[in-house]
């Protein structure tokens, strides 16, 4: 499989290369160069395959030779080491669980593919990679998590100070290790407007070998996929339209759901559910796409006001914006109507959401109005138990920590306060 850049001004790439550098030359974001759907037979089969099959067969050819088989089910097999329930919340809306992870977030498997592929590159190579990676809130301690310990690889992790909560906080600056944290003052936006400039610096590029772990990286990105293929294998039997709603910030996770769809899963719709970092509602509302600064919400991880990867979105729709429109819609909600979600969800059912996925079942509900033979479902992207200041206030319930937060919730933060992208190009240079 070869790789181009959307801005289609850089020599088309190696799965291998896309992974190295993360970001194209051009400053564009890898894209396939074509996606085969996958045969009738192994739609007939779905039910007799294992996850790790399903997914082995899905992202095969998006990697061809360059990972044997073998080498390349082994990674999948560590990668999905946990489960994906589906837990039903009302007549026509289930949840898609995503948070069985170490890091108890939907970018576990992503973060985990990604760290396992750069090791097999690495395997007979001296050369050390550095990973910086821009995070609003999960990414930083998934990937902290993913590549710890991994051999020629250290992790920089830029995060906004006081943006993020504190489970988060301790989950990516707790590990040491070859994991470093960086607190940005300033937004998710500026912390990844400071990594993409940094690709772009040769004074970094010529001393360090860069490379993103963020969705813009299309080994973090792509495995995002499997969530959706395992969600229909769970809901199929149900024979009605299965429309997925997906929390967006960066858009990565509900791209990686339009490939599944790409590669023949018969997804009916997307819903892009916001909180009032809207761009992408308010584009589909009024035809232009207006990236704006971030505002700090209660669902943190969509905090983003210009979402990498929407291009990816645009591309997979021949840049078609009717064509787009039949196969996503978007919502926005405020923190207020979040709040009054997480009450309501666990008033009628028992269930516990956190921040993102309420927002989630907002957009279930709202397309639900004039959908109702759909079955709607909206991911659960992160465990309560990182949002606990809000969801315990919502619910006036006492949460009871997994294993995995109790893990860092007391150890030493250790991170290193940067101002702006001068300081943060110093410390890398002395790093």
């Amino acid at each position: 499989m070869k790789y181009y850049s959307l801005n289609k001004q850089a020599p088309d790439s190696s799965f291998e290369n896309a992974v190295r550098i993360g970001l194209a030359p051009d400053r564009g974001l890898y894209f396939p160069q074509h996606i085969t759907p996958l045969d009738e037979d192994f739609f007939e089969k779905l039910d007799e395959l294992s996850n790790s099959e399903i997914a082995f067969k899905a992202i095969q050819q998006f990697i061809g030779e360059e990972i044997p088989s073998d080498d390349l089910k082994q990674i999948i097999e560590d990668t999905l080491n946990f489960d994906f329930p589906i837990v039903d919340i009302e007549e026509g809306i289930s949840t898609l669980e995503l948070f069985h992870g170490p890091t108890m977030a939907f970018k576990d498997v992503g973060a985990r593919f990604m760290a396992r592929c750069l090791g097999y590159f690495n395997r007979n190579n001296d050369a050390e990679v550095t990973v910086l990676v821009a995070t609003s809130g999960d990414t930083g301690g998934a990937v902290a998590s993913g590549f710890l310990g991994v051999k020629g690889v250290r992790v920089v992790i830029l995060y906004p100070s006081g943006k993020v909560s504190d489970v988060q906080e301790k989950q990516l600056t707790t590990l040491g290790q070859n994991i470093t944290a960086l607190e940005v003052d300033g937004t998710f936006d500026d912390c990844q407007d400071m990594v993409k400039k940094a690709f772009l610096d040769v004074d970094l590029t010529s001393q360090l070998e860069l490379t993103s772990a963020n969705s813009i990286n299309v080994a973090r990105w792509l495995p995002q996929m499997f969530y959706f293929m395992f969600a229909y294998k769970q809901l199929k039997a149900l024979d009605k339209p299965i429309v997925f709603s997906v929390p967006s910030g960066n858009f990565g996770n509900i791209c990686a759901g339009m490939v599944a769809q790409k590669l023949g899963f018969p997804i009916e719709h997307f819903i892009a559910s916001n909180n009032v970092n809207n761009v992408v509602t308010r584009f589909l509302e009024t035809n232009t796409y207006d990236p704006q600064p971030s505002i700090q919400t209660i669902s943190n991880a969509m905090d983003v006001g210009n979402p990498s990867n929407f291009i990816r979105i645009q591309a997979l729709h021949d840049y078609d914006l009717n064509k787009l429109k039949t196969n996503l819609s978007s919502y926005s909600f405020t923190d207020d109507e979040t709040k009054t979600a997480l009450e309501t969800i666990y008033s009628n059912s028992g269930y516990i959401a956190d921040p993102h996925g309420a927002v989630g079942y907002l957009g279930a509900k709202a397309h639900l109005t004039n959908h109702s033979n759909s079955q709607v479902v909206f991911l659960e992207t992160a465990h309560p138990t990182k949002f606990l200041d809000v969801v315990e206030d919502v619910i006036s319930k006492k949460i009871e920590l997994p294993p995995q937060i109790q893990a860092v919730i007391d150890q030493q933060k250790h991170a290193t306060f940067v101002k702006n992208y001068e300081e943060f190009k110093s410390f890398m240079l002395k790093f």
